[in-house]
């Protein structure tokens, strides 16, 4: 790697989340273990998995059923996030003793800069080393490591070699190591964009690296250009430092129902219930109002929809934003299968809209009123201290809290977006 070079790694700890509870449950030791959510309510979905479990054939995303089809031996957990976030806390504390450019990818990977720090080693593969033994000698985890002179190229040299490994990606090298992996190994090539580039003839990262690009951008626009610079080693986005925050860019919530949703009348209650999470997450946070919803509903074959569109007016109301989305399911979800989750979530943020009429600006500050008085009761005597009628259609409803929400920056919930398939293109 040339010294004028960035020396940038990325940090994957090795099937955190499993690795996690074999750490607090030696019995675990040995036998194939999958993390999963309640299973009572639904949420029986492979969330990892340890090498034992890998290796006989199951994958993230499975269902616990499925899981077990393949193992009948299998351990099944429920996820204790509390558990993973004390984890990973505690190695981020030792990345910082590198670095103060630690910037998290999810709660298991990272990337940091050490171009300053590498200058006390031997070579950034010996610093990466050091990093990778002091994490298994504090914590017990283990880590892969990519190496290199970009965040694109580190991340993909740390997903090539597991477990437990530093793999060094140089500009002398990469087309040797990188342009034969497959092109949905690239980081943001999700199942959408791998589907796009196959129809082009685009199998591999060197066929990207080498397609014409101004057909590239043609076909997909900004985005294939984007790629396309990324196959190519080009990639100088800097790693932020520790702390840092991107603006809030969206603010959603979603869940998946202990049973499946068989008219809309029941869907329609459940993203009102999930509206109404992101409307108080909105207002707490002071994005201000929103000017587009999104819809995501995952039907009982595990096959995702995903629609957007333009509220007719920016809003933070509950109301506002379940209708837009309930109207996007109506237009869209042809009731193939039965629902098995849904998910809302709004973006492109303004911080207020004047209404043309007296009427609806009067309405839209009533609903507003109710929404802020909700907020301030449940802030004070606990969520379920007050609830809408609609949850009277399942008793399940009045004891669930729907609160929480996922957040995103410019990309922080572009990982797992991708993972699932859902988006085209980072938000």
């Amino acid at each position: 790697m040339q010294r004028e070079d960035r020396i940038i790694l990325h940090s994957d700890l090795n099937n955190f989340y499993a690795t996690c509870e074999c750490l607090l449950h030696p019995e675990y030791d040995g036998k194939p273990l999958v993390v999963c959510g309640k299973v009572e309510n639904r949420h029986g979905i492979v969330l990892a998995k340890n090498n034992i479990a890998k290796q006989a054939g199951i994958k993230t995303g499975m269902t616990l059923y499925e899981a077990r089809t393949i193992l009948s031996d299998l351990v099944a957990v429920e996820a204790h996030h509390s558990l993973y976030y004390e984890y990973s806390k505690r190695v981020k504390e030792i990345y910082l003793q590198y670095t103060d450019r630690v910037e998290s990818f999810g709660i298991d990977e990272a990337w940091l800069d050490v171009s300053e720090s590498q200058n006390f080693f031997d070579s950034a593969e010996q610093l990466a080393y050091e990093i990778k033994e002091r994490i298994k000698k504090e914590t017990g985890l283990t880590v892969s490591i990519g190496v290199s002179f970009n965040k694109v190229f580190a991340k993909l040299g740390s997903d090539m070699k597991k477990p437990d490994a530093v793999t060094v990606i140089t500009r002398e090298n990469f087309r040797e190591k990188v342009w034969n992996v497959p092109v949905q190994d690239l980081l943001f090539v999700g199942r959408s964009i791998r589907q796009k580039f196959n129809e082009l003839g685009i199998f591999t990262i060197g066929d990207l690296a080498t397609f014409d690009l101004g057909f590239l951008k043609l076909k997909l626009g900004k985005w294939g250009e984007c790629l396309w610079n990324y196959a190519n080693g080009k990639d100088a986005s800097i790693v932020k430092r520790f702390g840092d925050h991107d603006e809030i860019k969206s603010v959603g919530n979603s869940l998946t129902f202990y049973r499946d949703l068989t008219c809309p009348k029941e869907v329609e209650t459940l993203l009102f219930l999930l509206a109404e999470s992101v409307a108080t997450r909105m207002r707490a946070y002071g994005v201000g109002m929103a000017r587009t919803v999104r819809l995501y509903v995952v039907d009982n074959d595990m096959q995702s929809l995903v629609r957007q569109a333009k509220l007719v007016h920016a809003s933070d109301n509950s109301s506002d934003i379940a209708e837009g989305a309930f109207n996007l399911f109506q237009k869209h979800f042809k009731w193939q299968k039965w629902v098995r989750g849904v998910g809302v979530s709004v973006t492109d943020f303004v911080k207020e809209e004047q209404l043309s009429l007296n009427f609806e600006q009067m309405q839209k500050e009533k609903d507003k009123a109710i929404d802020l008085t909700m907020d301030k009761l449940r802030s004070r005597f606990g969520h379920n201290a007050i609830n809408r009628g609609i949850v009277l259609f399942d008793h399940k409803l009045e004891e669930m809290h729907i609160n929480g929400a996922n957040i995103s920056g410019n990309n922080l919930d572009i990982k797992n977006a991708e993972d699932l398939g859902i988006f085209d293109y980072p938000l």
